[in-house]
């Protein structure tokens, strides 16, 4: 499967956009208050990831739908950006077969 892929100028004008057009936007943190999974709700699902290190700028963490966590095992509490985009796009992709 190919995504189309965009710039954008302004996050927050961007999520705005997203909300319009109907879409849950989940801010992934590791201190969100849910497990990702659990967050899912509808079919149109955009995942927001931040900075490697410092995460997601406070205005994107107001702006988005949910805040949400992946839970990890252990002593382990976040992933480097790559793989927290994987995970999370792994249980997107899961939640909406299953939801299908």
């Amino acid at each position: 499967e190919h995504i189309d892929q965009i710039e954008v100028k302004n996050l927050a004008d961007a999520l705005g956009q997203l909300h319009e057009a109907g879409f849950q936007t989940i801010g992934l943190d590791s201190e969100g208050p849910a497990e990702l999974e659990k967050t899912f709700d509808g079919q149109k699902i955009a995942l927001v990831l931040g900075a490697e290190g410092k995460g997601l700028r406070q205005k994107t963490r107001e702006t988005v739908t949910a805040l949400a966590r992946l839970d990890m095992p252990g002593a382990i509490h976040s992933l480097n950006v790559s793989n927290a985009a994987a995970v999370s796009l792994y249980a997107a992709r899961k939640f909406l077969a299953n939801s299908e």
